[in-house]
């Protein structure tokens, strides 16, 4: 069975079962508070919370859809036998309709009776309980019902059966996790092996989330207007099974970009395996976060589709890849999906690479220059100062540097480049400080242009939509030059509309209030940020009356009375997919 018909059969079964099939939502959420899509119950947040209807809206309290997924937090792991970046999401939910009996039968109802997967290699983990909930004591004896035998049920704590939220605040509870038993032999620990044993014998597939809570800003438990469910079933992962494969990149989604990857001409190892994997997992992931309009840049998603995009660049390079064969494995991964806009994706994705192969292949050179004379030296650890120089001027990515170190018995010292780097951040901080925090006219000039920089951030996010994403900006006694994510010119009414906002909010008096807070704080209250790895542990967090958010190192006038008029001179494009507004101050 191929991973679509998988999917055509989950959503056709729980169709039968008076659920309501809803498109995949984009990698974009509206959630403030999280940079990508995460899960499938993401798009449900508001009806979970009780604050808008299903019935009225969605015509239905019974959903179910396949999800576009993207976690960076298994950025790390990629590369082994079920992690991803990219995945598509499996789910069924229930808002204030069935619960946990229910949604215990339909999961094992769809993997036996539809999968044909053997029930006596289902095993199952329930909440322990915490200060905040009981144990679920009735997981337990539901699943004992459907003939889970006892002794395949576990018990864990929070971190590992405790769901949610998605971001900051939202819609959480207990949940019961399915693994099934890919070898049916346990390892060393005997009886204690089970699931997420870290031995490889169990493979996590289906969450089931009882919501029952929503956790609020003031960091409460508070109990939710009704009882919900939402699961989630990596589409990979049980196509593995289903397919009897030794890992999801043997699996039919993943195969013929493998393939094609092999055909590059090297010699087959571990390292390469592992590699292949990595660039696999990059490009798809690549390929879906262009379509739904991130564009590569240092800041938020887009530095997150960089990031993957230039080590799959990297890893291609090290295995020989001719120069426009990226584009090849692109292409193959575009056509298995219809609905996805080749042209402009095939576009952005050549741009990025040609604008960091130059950058690469003279690190290329520089990085066996740094090896050579290690060697020569007799030494087996590369110097530290050498390789971030070349992290620093070339982009040179850290984990190219290890794999060539590796090949060449030599060492990296990562503690030591970490330290480094936040060295680097915190003398480039103090640039940013010292740019802004001029004297005289001048220094009161930019703290009015920085102030109308955050007025217009969120004028065209609410006038464009919340895709809109600051790309950069520059400031001069004379001008704003301000760069956002966008993937067209705006229109005459738009740019009318967007200058009217600022304006209307400068008129308000509206108060500029600075506060120093942790960074994972900020994010979590909604305040708008470039990504992790511009700051550290504190910050300084500026909100607009109830306007504007944003996390920001510049200065900022005290009032918006004090920025006077504003005006949009010019708007053009600055790179694809990004677009440049020029203004003034009147």
């Amino acid at each position: 069975m191929k991973s679509r018909e998988i999917a055509n059969k989950f959503l056709e079964f729980f169709k039968k079962n008076n659920h309501k099939i809803i498109e995949s939502s984009s990698l974009l959420p509206s959630d403030k508070t999280v940079l990508l899509t995460t899960a499938g119950m993401q798009q449900f947040v508001p009806y979970f919370k009780g604050e808008k209807n299903p019935e009225k809206e969605l015509k239905s309290r019974r959903l179910t859809s396949v999800q576009k997924c993207f976690r960076t937090s298994d950025l790390g792991s990629v590369g082994d036998e079920s992690h991803l970046t990219f995945f598509e999401m499996l789910g069924n939910f229930s808002i204030g309709d069935y619960f946990k009996k229910d949604a215990i039968n339909y999961a094992l109802k769809f993997l036996t009776d539809e999968l044909k997967l053997d029930k006596k290699r289902i095993w199952v983990t329930v909440f322990k309980g915490n200060n905040d909930a009981p144990k679920d004591m009735d997981a337990i004896e539901l699943w004992k019902k459907q003939g889970i035998a006892e002794e395949k049920i576990f018990e864990f704590g929070e971190k590992e059966n405790f769901w949610g939220p998605p971001g900051a605040t939202g819609p959480c509870g207990p949940c019961s996790e399915m693994h099934y038993d890919l070898t049916q032999k346990p390892c060393n620990k005997g009886k204690k092996c089970g699931p997420n044993c870290d031995c490889g014998r169990f493979l996590e597939i289906w969450n089931l989330v009882f919501m029952e809570y929503n956790f609020n800003e003031k960091k409460q438990y508070e109990v939710l207007p009704s009882k919900n469910i939402d699961t989630g079933m990596g589409l990979e992962r049980i196509s593995m099974i289903v397919q009897k494969k030794n890992n999801i990149f043997e699996t039919d989604a993943f195969q013929e970009i493998i393939n094609k990857i092999r055909e590059i001409g090297y010699k087959k190892d571990k390292d390469t395996e592992r590699m292949e994997r990595i660039i696999a997992d990059h490009l798809r992931g690549t390929v879906f976060l262009v379509s739904d309009g991130v564009r590569p840049s240092n800041i938020e998603q887009g530095y997150i589709l960089r990031r993957v995009l230039r080590k799959a660049i990297s890893y291609l390079s090290l295995l020989g890849a001719k120069e426009d064969e990226i584009i090849d494995l692109c292409n193959l991964i575009i056509n298995q999906y219809k609905e996805l806009n080749k042209k402009e994706i095939l576009k952005i994705i050549k741009e990025e690479k040609d604008k960091f192969q130059k950058s690469l292949d003279k690190g290329f050179v520089e990085i066996k220059i740094i090896i050579d004379e290690t060697k020569k030296l007799k030494k087996k650890e590369l110097p530290t100062e050498d390789i971030f120089k070349l992290y620093d001027t070339y982009g040179f990515p850290i984990e190219i540097t290890k794999e060539l170190a590796s090949k060449e018995k030599l060492s990296v010292n990562e503690n030591e480049f970490d330290e480094m780097f936040r060295k680097h951040q915190e003398i480039s901080r103090a640039g940013v400080e010292k740019k802004f925090g001029g004297v005289g006219d001048f220094g009161e000039q930019v703290a009015r242009q920085h102030t109308a920089t955050h007025l217009l951030h969120q004028a065209l996010r609410e006038v464009l939509g919340k895709e809109v994403r600051q790309a950069g900006s520059d400031l001069t006694p004379e001008r704003i030059r301000f760069d956002f994510t966008f993937n067209r010119a705006l229109t005459e009414e738009e740019r009318k509309k967007v200058e009217d906002i600022v304006n209307k909010k400068i008129r308000e008096c509206l108060p500029v209030k600075k506060e120093t807070k942790k960074f994972k704080d900020a994010q979590k209250e909604g305040f708008l940020a470039f990504f992790r790895d511009k700051y550290g542990e504190e910050v300084s967090a500026y909100s607009i009356g109830d306007f504007s958010k944003e996390v920001c190192a510049g200065p900022h006038v005290k009032n918006t009375k004090e920025i006077g008029k504003f005006k949009i001179i010019k708007e053009k494009s600055s790179a694809s997919g990004i677009r440049r507004i020029k203004a003034v101050l009147e």
